[in-house]
């Protein structure tokens, strides 16, 4: 009733209308109104600066930077269309509210957040990322139901230790911030699930951390770390690590007893030693490229039953042993920036979808095979294999199992390897007796490449259930045919040297594509579509006639990793770019920009990243 005689007391020429308006402008009162009934209130990114509502908030100090005090009351104060003495219909009665359980108030330019948070005890999200925080208040204790907490992209020097009452909290994302230290009893968080912790000046992890025992997810890329606790290992459940961008000189050998393990990153640290991982069955990647590791042994493969990405990349390694072979499920490997000099050819035995080995000094095979690809790299290094040739009965002579019109197909390839390959014919049309072939064997690649081809033979689409490989280069197709794009297990694409100059929408059917080759082709730009596939992770184009891309839309491209747009028209690179941070190779010599200038090409991918960041407009 007091907050009800402030109102009518009012000039209503004057301050009543004043204060819609400012209110208004900040929080529109339609948003309060629809947040009443759903329970959800998004204000993101709408420049929330200035708490001060003059003649409403006065307890909001002058020039600080806070959330409007009529967010935290949305639940406790009469709404203002009730001071307005309107008629309510039954659907719209204002005190039949729901408590706000969800609150978005991201990308704005709050300083700080008041102890009135203790108003919104439902809330079960609570996001406040990109704004200019530098303390959480001590009332977040009193947020119990809280699932979810965004405090990311702030300047957080500390956390509260009444964040530990929090214990329903299944997400804690504090990436982005300037913590130092986690606080004391933080282990309480027990129903923790994802936490990120990126891009903070951690030195430390806590032990008690292994108390976290729900936790899937762990973050702790861009620190400072120089070691991890032994204890990390007691996280059972812990399905992804990140430790990336840290000062790792060793990991803990307790590390390879985490059987739930899937995802390890140890990127750009100082490890000069890898550790075996007897008790990781589950371990699909491991990332470890950028170190100083100098020797990789059996021991370090004989465990790795599941892996399917393998990064050892910009190490110090001198060779790969045989024992490469023992990873049936591999499917894409990393060895480029090392020190190299010759490869095992049981590594042809591999059924891989990637092969990265730029960098080496490799003596025993030629470059211009190395330059053809993966495929290419492989079926020379099975050549080499010292054995004693396909047996009888897998033979591709003219028997009572090999048809005659089939003596021109590789069966051998088809039954062993998996590969239907009718490359270097120079033929315009692939016969139909290659498809034939096929019977009811599995094919996982297609080699039709060095042929005369205008199109892509219509019957392609009958492997569309198998097949994830794909190399149509060296032909003379302009354009790219429906039936490819039905390939929706398809990876890895290779359309280099044709006539292509661009790409069709029904491409985005792709969802699994994760390497397109478009190199040697007649593109003026960057093709649309492909900022529409979110799982590509290496884009080769080089020896085009591109002169754009959109580093807006390549910014959401979360997966890109490798980005070769060498010897194109580029008269400028977008500082935008630079936001790009996933990307960790970039390749741009031979474009006719002026900026970035040879020094910074030479120096790398980081390097160049940087440089364009520095110089986005403000």
């Amino acid at each position: 009733m007091s907050r009800l005689k402030g109102v009518a007391g009012r000039d209503p020429r004057a301050g009543f209308r004043a204060e819609r308006r400012d209110w208004g402008a900040s929080v529109p009162q339609g948003l309060l109104k629809a947040a009443r009934k759903s329970g959800q209130l998004n204000l993101s990114g709408r420049n929330l600066s200035e708490g001060k509502i003059q003649g409403y908030d006065p307890i909001v100090r002058p020039g600080r930077k806070h959330l409007p005090h009529c967010v935290w009351r949305i639940n406790v104060d009469i709404p203002e269309e009730a001071n307005q003495n309107l008629s309510f219909s039954a659907t719209e009665r204002w005190w039949e509210q729901t408590d706000l359980t969800k609150l978005i108030i991201s990308n704005n330019k709050l300083q700080s957040l008041t102890d009135d948070l203790r108003l919104l005890p439902a809330l079960t999200v609570l996001d406040i990322h990109d704004n200019q925080l530098t303390s959480l208040p001590s009332a977040i204790r009193e947020l119990e139901n809280l699932q979810k907490l965004n405090v990311s992209h702030n300047k957080l020097k500390i956390l509260p230790e009444e964040i530990t009452n929090l214990r329903n909290l299944k997400g804690l994302y504090l990436q982005h911030n300037e913590l130092t230290c986690i606080p004391r009893g933080f282990e309480q968080l027990s129903n923790l699930e994802d936490l990120d912790l990126s891009n903070n000046r951690l030195t430390t992890v806590p032990a008690s951390f292994a108390s976290l025992s729900s936790l899937l997810q762990l973050n702790l890329s861009s620190n400072q770390l120089k070691s991890l606790p032994a204890e990390i290992s007691g996280m059972k459940r812990l399905k992804h690590l990140d430790c990336n961008s840290n000062l790792l000189e060793t990991i803990p050998s307790e590390l390879a007893s985490m059987e739930s393990l899937e995802l390890l990153y140890l990127r750009r640290n100082k490890l000069r030693f890898l550790p075996e991982f007897p008790s990781c069955k589950l371990l699909k990647e491991l990332h470890v490229g950028e170190n100083q590791i100098e020797v990789l042994g059996a021991g370090h493969l004989k465990h790795l039953n599941s892996i399917l990405v393998l990064d050892l990349r910009d190490n110090k390694l001198k060779s790969v042993p045989d024992e490469i072979t023992l990873l049936q499920s591999l499917e894409r490997l990393d060895l480029s920036n090392n020190d190299i000099s010759s490869l095992p050819c049981s590594l042809g035995e591999l059924h891989l979808k990637f092969l990265a080995l730029e960098g080496n000094p490799l003596r025993t095979i030629r470059r211009e095979i190395i330059n053809k690809g993966t495929q290419e790299v492989l079926k020379y290094l099975r050549s080499k294999i010292k054995d004693d040739g396909p047996s009888q009965s897998d033979s591709v002579t003219e028997t009572a199992m090999t048809l005659p019109s089939e003596s021109r197909v590789n069966v051998h390839a088809i039954i062993t390897l998996k590969i239907l390959d009718y490359s270097d014919k120079q033929t315009t049309l692939i016969p139909d007796e290659v498809f034939d072939a096929v019977k009811s064997n599995i094919i996982t690649s297609v080699n039709f490449s060095k042929n005369q081809l205008c199109e892509i033979p219509k019957r392609i689409v009958e492997l569309k259930e198998m097949v994830s490989d794909v190399n149509l280069s060296f032909n003379k197709l302009s354009f790219i045919s429906l039936e490819l794009c039905m390939l929706q297990k398809l990876t890895f694409l290779d359309l280099r040297n044709n006539f292509l100059n661009s790409l069709p929408e029904e491409m985005v059917s792709l969802i699994r594509l994760q390497t397109i080759n478009l190199s040697f082709n007649r593109f003026k730009i960057l093709p649309e579509i492909l900022y529409r596939i979110p799982t590509l992770e290496t884009i080769l184009i080089s020896n085009n006639q591109v002169g754009s891309l959109d580093p807006q839309k390549m910014k959401t491209m979360e997966n890109l990793i490798t980005l070769d747009l060498q010897n194109n028209d580029l008269l400028q690179i977008p500082p935008e770019l630079g936001n790009c941070v996933n990307l960790r190779t970039l390749l741009l010599d031979g474009n006719p920009f002026r900026v970035p200038r040879a020094a910074i090409l030479m120096k790398g991918t980081a390097a160049i990243l940087e440089y364009l960041r520095d110089r986005i407009p403000t």
